[in-house]
């Protein structure tokens, strides 16, 4: 499964989103609620139709895989453009940059021993690959896989729009997403004892998806979303503080 399906897919980042606008109430000083008269499913499809068509967004929040927590903090652009991190459940934590259709990601020595470290890879092999690249950025080339699929923008609200599931939603009592009033839509729970919560901004303009919340199942976890339409600064790191990953496979064979 690709990374940014996985991300979109476990954490359930799939279903919802509203339409709203604000004005005055009738007698009262709430505004009118921009989603009346709207089924659940109807604001979920305006919602995924909003989300998808950002030129940028930031995804931070964190969810299980294999009982383990993986965390993310990763802002994408439209320009393949991309800036942020991620812990290793195993340990560790690294960075990425995305830019000029190249990745690259920088790791503290915990990070890379517990990623490199496979069935194949011996605890001398591992701690060499860790040592050549401490304290330097592993460049990877642009892709489906790696740290190269958190910046592929186009293709993460296209695997959340067709991984989103807009049958059966139901409403539940609005709620605040850091200041700002959403819609809460849950799903069904599906076949893997997993139930999606989504909590959608209440923004006639822009009715983006704020929060995913999954529970139940093998892969619970929370994901927010952020910095809409926001462009990211993202500068490749120096030449000299860079190694590829083709020179990096080949020392880690002993080439």
């Amino acid at each position: 499964m690709r990374a940014n399906r996985k991300l979109w897919a476990t954490a359930a980042i799939c279903l919802t989103v509203v339409a709203g606008a604000t004005g005055c109430g009738k007698g009262d000083d709430k505004p009118a609620d921009p989603f009346a008269g709207l089924s659940a499913d109807a604001i979920a499809d305006k919602a995924v139709e909003a989300t998808k068509n950002v030129t940028a967004l930031r995804v931070k929040g964190g969810f299980a895989e294999d009982g383990e927590t993986v965390t993310i903090d990763m802002a994408v652009d439209d320009k393949n453009n991309c800036k942020g991190s991620m812990e290793n459940p195993k340990g560790g934590k690294a960075e990425i940059i995305g830019t000029g259709g190249a990745a690259y990601m920088k790791g503290d020595d915990a990070f890379w021993k517990s990623t490199m470290g496979g069935e194949d890879s011996s605890a001398e092999e591992t701690g060499a690959i860790s040592t050549l690249l401490k304290g330097r950025w592993m460049k990877a080339p642009a892709g489906e896989e790696g740290p190269a699929a958190f910046c592929d923008l186009k293709s993460i609200t296209k695997d959340m729009d067709e991984d989103t599931p807009r049958k059966g939603l139901t409403r539940e009592a609005d709620a605040d997403v850091d200041g700002t009033p959403a819609a809460v839509l849950k799903g069904k729970p599906e076949k893997n004892g997993e139930t999606p919560t989504f909590y959608v901004a209440k923004d006639s303009a822009k009715p983006y998806i704020l929060r995913v919340v999954t529970t139940g199942g093998d892969e619970p976890g929370t994901v927010e979303l952020s910095d809409f339409d926001k462009p990211v600064d993202a500068t490749a790191p120096p030449a000299d503080q860079v190694m590829d990953m083709e020179a990096l496979m080949k020392a880690g064979a002993g080439s």
